[in-house]
């Protein structure tokens, strides 16, 4: 009965995103209640998973099929719920007050009833894990048996658990989603170099269960998350260095959490008080530039902290660097096959906002300690073979 729903605001949203060309990562079912310890109201497992799954197809037709005056947005990618793994402290849990058993039963009732109407026209999956932070205590792949048993349970056990059973009732998971949060405020800057590892281990546990063509989504990842530290130039040469080591791994989805506006400690991409952007912002400028020359073309860098990507399209092509070191890099280029005189050269440091700068000679760059630094080249001479 389309008297049931209520689409008034979530409509507003998915209008917004869509009209500027974004299509939304759907989440069904509830992402967190903040206030939970005081009462808990939508966290708790739905009374009925069948008719919870149902309701789920409903939303899916008002956006997908035109369904109670709604559109034919194809969208594409549909999660059910957020992070359930956090239930094994049960005064603590914000996500989900059920039991591990409780969510692996509602994830594949769901999951085979939207594959069922929908076939290959959507992509279904979940959960959301809170994190493989302790991936190497995972006794099944590792071959550690560690004696934490909470944080083994709640890192690793549960998503064991969810495969399981998954795999024993042949449910689909088209993508299985996953999150990390890493300060930049802290003593040890360069943490966020064994995030790569943390997908190889997810990869590797999708295989190990007969889940070879899952996709893997890190669909919340932030570096920075303390508010005093938000537009430090550390803060955006770790996001696009991040972005730029993360491309060579097998993760096939990344979303930032998140892009909006306020003063909750995740929005760190816009100054909620001048409206101008954090130095964050600019570099996903950077990888956007990257982004829409769409051809990745083959770079390595000696330092492990330098991080380099390059794509071309035709008859452009760029080059952006991220020096995450504390202190200043020297980098020589070689550059064959293009117009000199139309070269731009962009910089995010300490003195730089996405700054133009210039430059004639980039034979040589310095990139200061925490810098970032894109170059366009805008007029190959050939279309043929390059480097």
């Amino acid at each position: 009965d389309p008297a049931s729903y209520d689409f008034v605001f979530t409509d507003r949203i998915i209008e917004g995103l869509m009209n500027a060309g974004c299509e939304p990562y759907f989440r069904l079912g509830v992402t967190i209640e903040n206030e939970h310890m005081r009462k808990s109201y939508r966290i708790y497992p739905p009374k009925d998973f069948e008719k919870w799954a149902r309701i789920c197809e409903h939303v899916i037709r008002h956006y997908n099929e035109g369904w109670a005056d709604g559109y034919r947005y194809g969208i594409t990618y549909w999660e059910i719920w957020n992070e359930p793994d956090d239930c094994y402290v049960e005064e603590s849990s914000a996500m989900w007050k059920g039991t591990p058993e409780d969510y692996f039963r509602l994830y594949s009732v769901a999951a085979k009833h939207l594959k069922g109407c929908f076939g290959d026209s959507i992509k279904v999956g979940g959960y959301g894990h809170c994190g493989v932070y302790e991936y190497a205590q995972d006794k099944d792949l590792c071959g550690i048996d560690h004696e934490d048993t909470y944080i083994y349970d709640f890192t690793i056990s549960f998503m064991h658990g969810f495969f399981k059973y998954q795999k024993e009732t042949n449910a689909p998971i088209d993508f299985f989603s996953w999150h990390v949060y890493d300060n930049c405020h802290k003593s040890t800057r360069k943490d966020f170099c064994n995030i790569s590892e943390h997908a190889d281990y997810v990869r590797r546990i999708l295989d190990k269960y007969g889940y070879v063509n899952t996709e893997h989504h890190l669909n919340e990842w932030n570096l920075h998350t303390d508010v005093r530290h938000r537009d430090v130039p550390l803060a955006s040469a770790k996001t696009l260095g991040f972005m730029l080591m993360m491309q060579r791994t097998s993760t096939d989805v990344m979303c930032y959490y998140d892009g909006g506006l306020g003063y909750s400690p995740y929005r760190t991409l816009i100054n909620p008080d001048s409206g101008y952007p954090y130095r964050t912002y600019y570099a996903f400028m950077m990888y956007n530039t990257l982004y829409k020359l769409k051809n990745s073309v083959a770079t390595q860098s000696s330092d492990s902290h330098v991080f380099v990507g390059a794509g071309v399209s035709g008859r452009k092509a760029a080059l952006v660097i991220s020096n995450v070191n504390d202190e200043s890099v020297h980098i020589k280029t070689y550059i064959e096959g293009f117009d000199i005189t139309d070269i731009q050269v962009c910089r995010v440091d300490e003195g730089h906002w996405y700054t133009v700068t210039g430059e004639e000679d980039i034979n040589e760059i310095v990139i200061p300690a925490h810098g970032c630094v894109e170059i366009k080249l805008w007029n190959l001479k050939t279309d043929g073979e390059r480097e």
